[in-house]
């Protein structure tokens, strides 16, 4: 009996000391089971980087979790509360944030669609989940900067980011390339230079209608803001349909769109403005809500800061104005028309089919009425009717023997913008980093991008091509979706739009 009892006292005696051990032991192994799953993790990134300098990371996880010479965590061992708990903020919003701006620059990023360039096959209001490695993704260029901040720090304004350093653009390794049809978010090319309280129209549009052109925009502080240039990767995200791809040439005729002369099927949800003409019958906010027609699509303000109907009454039109516009009298009623309203193929139809619609008429835009790439050179190209025009491919060689007032003015910003030559074009001869040039060798690829909603968007018929260091990534899902015409109690949330793909 003594025995034993002196036996199961001694193990009383060991078990705290053994148990001490273990926990040691344990703790020790959690430590470097981390330690091993961040060091390949950092091994498997170096290699997809293409950095064998990323591997340095492991000497600093090698010291957080095994050597601990840094005392990077002092304030768990400190008695003072308010520092503790203070810093246990800290290092909840320090890793927090490294993790978005990681996540943010490698993987996916959110993208709110603003403008209606492609209803209907993305709508205003749209959330997007931006894959960046369906392209691969675009190393930083401009690396200091706060995470989930484009260019401009949220509430309090300012500059999100610091110019220097700024490194050269590289792109990792992806899942594919950019295809025809493909939906891209991309910075936008025009966007290198800004006005910022007219942030909406870009610089050069600006000063192409200023008389005093760029210059009179940065003298006139007052109207148009300070003006200042931003890095390829600070500038304004924009989300359209890429429809040319590098070393084709595009053409527009009469809104449909010729690839090296062969006709490309529009997209099915694509869209054109048209006017509507009536038999005087006011088309009622219900048939357009049906269509799915928006507020904005069919009202504008007025002069008294209030919006209206787009319609005209044409009582009162001679027969000649009405027979230019493509419209024709009814039993002499001249009926009344909407005007500059997008549909879609099959809207037009449902419209048709109405008894008080007499005719849908596409709109025509007038040669001259508008401004279209290559702004400094004077074409008959409109928004229905554009080219051709030859889209630079990284290696091809562009040859300055044949119109070469037209290609100086077509492919300057590639050559002195995106690749960053000094280019000139005087007495006809073009001049490239100070010396003649007979030719051009691209360093890039160049994408043509378009809005489905074909009548009312800014895209590369108006600002050129966006080069392949400005693509972002492939919109994948549509995570929320919010109609900004109603309450949150009245269909605010599209329920039918989420979680639906973004890839039409």
């Amino acid at each position: 009996m003594n025995q034993t009892a002196d036996n199961n006292n001694a193990s009383f005696h060991k078990s705290p000391s053994g148990n001490l051990k273990a926990r040691i032991s344990s703790a020790q192994q959690h430590q470097w089971m981390w330690f091993g799953v961040w060091a390949l993790s950092t091994v498997l990134f170096a290699v997809w980087a293409g950095s064998p300098w990323i591997l340095l990371f492991i000497l600093l996880f090698f010291d957080v979790y095994i050597t601990k010479f840094v005392p990077w965590s002092w304030w768990k061992k400190t008695e003072n509360k308010a520092v503790r708990k203070t810093m246990e903020w800290v290092d909840a919003i320090l890793f927090a944030l490294i993790a978005v701006y990681f996540i943010n620059t490698f993987f996916f990023q959110n993208y709110q669609i603003p403008t209606s360039s492609l209803e209907k096959s993305l709508l205003v209001g749209d959330f997007l989940a931006v894959s960046k490695v369906s392209y691969g993704p675009r190393a930083p260029i401009t690396p200091l900067s706060f995470p989930l901040a484009q260019h401009t720090m949220p509430v309090i304004g300012g500059k999100s980011y610091i110019d220097k350093p700024q490194w050269k653009y590289r792109r990792l390794k992806g899942l594919g390339e950019v295809k025809r049809n493909d939906i891209v978010v991309f910075n936008f090319p025009a966007g290198d230079t800004v006005a910022l309280n007219q942030q909406g129209v870009d610089f050069y549009t600006l000063s192409r209608y200023n008389t005093n052109g760029s210059a009179g925009i940065r003298s006139d502080q007052r109207t148009y803001g300070e003006v200042v240039f931003r890095p390829v990767d600070r500038r304004e995200n924009y989300v359209k349909r890429c429809i040319g791809l590098p070393g084709e040439t595009i053409e527009l005729r009469d809104d449909s769109v010729y690839i090296d002369g062969e006709l490309i099927p529009s997209p099915k949800l694509s869209q054109l403005t048209y006017m509507i003409h009536t038999d005087g019958t006011v088309i009622s906010e219900q048939i357009f809500q049906e269509l799915g027609i928006n507020k904005d699509d069919y009202m504008m303000p007025n002069s008294y800061g209030q919006v209206s109907l787009k319609m005209q009454d044409l009582t009162g039109i001679d027969s000649l104005t009405m027979a230019h516009s493509g419209l024709k009298q009814h039993n002499g009623n001249n009926g009344k028309i909407y005007y500059n309203i997008p549909l879609t193929g099959a809207m037009a139809a449902k419209l048709k089919e109405k008894p008080f619609v007499w005719e849908v008429v596409k709109d025509v835009e007038q040669p001259g009425s508008s401004y279209y790439y290559p702004l400094d050179y004077p074409t008959h190209w409109t928004r229905a009717d554009f080219g051709p025009l030859w889209i630079p491919e990284k290696g091809a060689t562009l040859t300055f023997d044949t119109d070469v007032a037209f290609k100086a003015a077509a492919y300057e910003r590639c050559i002195k913008n995106y690749e960053g030559n000094d280019f000139a074009f005087r007495d006809g001869k073009v001049y490239i980093n100070g010396e003649p040039a007979d030719s051009y060798t691209f360093k890039m690829d160049y994408y043509f991008m378009m809005g489905d909603n074909r009548h009312n968007s800014a895209d590369s018929r108006v600002w050129g091509f966006v080069p392949e260091d400005h693509i972002v990534g492939q919109p994948m899902l549509i995570w929320l979706s919010l109609e900004k015409d109603n309450g949150w109690l009245n269909g605010k949330i599209r329920w039918n739009r989420l979680f639906r793909s973004a890839k039409k």
